[in-house]
């Protein structure tokens, strides 16, 4: 089964639009969600979990539709993280989770404790007057203890040390090796999401660009590294996009397309969305002008 599924999802606000994301999620997975502050990532978790009004053929989690009666129930099964924390501030750690306690049927006191006590979150301190990533990770304590089949976290892991980051990502690598249980990870640090996602989907200015196996994604591109003039000789099809500067040419090239005698370097995932978007804003802007 898949975790989510969502069709022709799309939400227009005054200067923004999300457009048309279709994709499907397997369970057991995780996904890393990737782009530029303002590129719809939030937004696009925020319409998943139906907390603002979709414009959408479909969008189902967990096998339900979001805008039917049993979402509800399936809530229950969801652990969200926002950019911004969505607990009452005054509370402190101890009450906030006896508040869980009366929301989620399957919540584990037990679990919660021992997330506040490797996390460092101090028992008696109202969360308002905690750091941005103590609230973060607060946050990530409660959507771990009530058994959630699915997690969806939005920037959990800014504002976090490099030790407590690496922490967090060893934690979702254990929440998947169930293979019902399913996390998306919305980030701007493309290094973590290399380390754990199974699928990468990348947004540039509301746009899906890409949803494609991270495996895949790095099997598939290349850089080569070459005169300006020798671009020329490439199959325009093959270049993904490209960096022109005084002393030659960078390319993010698709290896199938490329014949013998040029020289491919691996890439990693930081490149290849980097020059997605600038092969995405040249045909943008060519677009333009055109017409």
């Amino acid at each position: 089964m898949n975790a989510i599924d969502c069709r022709g999802l799309h939400k227009t606000y005054e200067g923004f639009a999300l457009h048309d994301l279709s994709f499907s999620l397997p369970s057991g997975t995780i996904l890393g969600l990737v782009g530029e502050n303002g590129a719809g990532k939030s937004t696009t978790l925020r319409l998943l979990m139906n907390t603002i009004g979709r414009d959408a053929v479909s969008v189902s989690l967990l096998g339900v539709d979001n805008q039917s009666k049993d979402f509800l129930r399936v809530k229950q099964d969801i652990g969200i993280v926002l950019d911004e924390s969505c607990l009452p501030e005054t509370l402190t750690a101890r009450e906030v989770g006896k508040l869980m306690a009366l929301t989620y049927e399957r919540w584990e006191p037990e679990t919660f404790s021992g997330y506040l006590t490797r996390f460092s979150i101090p028992l008696d301190k109202a969360n308002k007057d905690f750091s941005r990533g103590m609230k973060m990770k607060l946050a990530l304590a409660v959507a771990l203890s009530h058994r959630a089949k699915l997690l969806l976290l939005d920037e959990a892991t800014s504002g976090l040390d490099p030790m407590v980051r690496e922490e967090v990502l060893d934690i979702l690598l254990d929440f998947t090796r169930e293979e019902d249980h399913t996390v998306v990870l919305s980030s701007h640090i493309v290094s973590d999401l290399e380390k754990v996602c199974d699928y990468i989907a990348f947004l540039h200015q509301g746009k899906l660009l890409l949803f494609e196996e991270k495996d895949r994604l790095l099997e598939e591109y290349a850089l080569v590294r070459l005169p300006a003039a020798q671009l020329q000789e490439l199959d325009p099809t093959a270049i993904a996009g490209q960096r022109v500067g005084p002393y030659g040419a960078e390319a993010l090239v698709r290896r199938e397309k490329i014949p013998a005698g040029f020289v491919m370097e691996h890439t990693s995932l930081e490149d290849i969305i980097l020059f997605l978007v600038r092969g995405e804003d040249r045909r943008s802007s060519h677009e333009s002008i055109t017409v």
